[in-house]
């Protein structure tokens, strides 16, 4: 078996040198990136029963869908990452959680909602949070 896949490797070398760089630039990305991002979510954002308005409603509607546009393909290429980093090295569902924050869908609110109000979830962004001097996220989940 460690000899088909030394072929394989030897093989594909262009292959795993590129996955491999890529790996490591995600790992080491994400690794910065990340707490920046959990620390620039308002304190209060999940505590709301319904999404504040944007400031991006007053813009011209061209550059309004530029910019959507822009941030949802963002985000999909960040819940890639998350994706991939739940069997790679890196912080996989918080990349996950905010790469849905950036793309647009119905009901999206209530599932960022929901998803940060899990335990693990919370206490990971939270103790981000903490290390960098930030206050706690405030969620205040419905139950049905």
């Amino acid at each position: 078996m460690f000899d088909s896949l030394l072929q394989y490797i030897l093989a594909h070398e262009n292959l795993v040198f590129w996955s491999v760089l890529i790996s490591a630039i995600t790992f080491v990305g994400t690794l910065l990136i990340v707490p920046i991002l959990v620390c620039r979510i308002p304190v209060d954002y999940f505590s709301h029963t319904r999404r504040e308005p944007t400031a991006w409603v007053e813009r011209h509607p061209i550059i309004r869908m530029a910019l959507l546009l822009a941030k949802n393909l963002l985000g999909c290429v960040v819940i890639l990452m998350g994706v991939a980093m739940l069997v790679l090295p890196g912080q996989g569902l918080l990349t996950i959680i905010l790469g849905l924050m950036l793309i647009n869908f119905p009901g999206k609110y209530r599932l960022e909602r929901w998803l940060m109000s899990r335990a693990p979830i919370l206490r990971s962004a939270n103790w981000l949070r903490k290390k960098a001097g930030y206050e706690a996220l405030i969620v205040n989940e419905r139950r049905r």
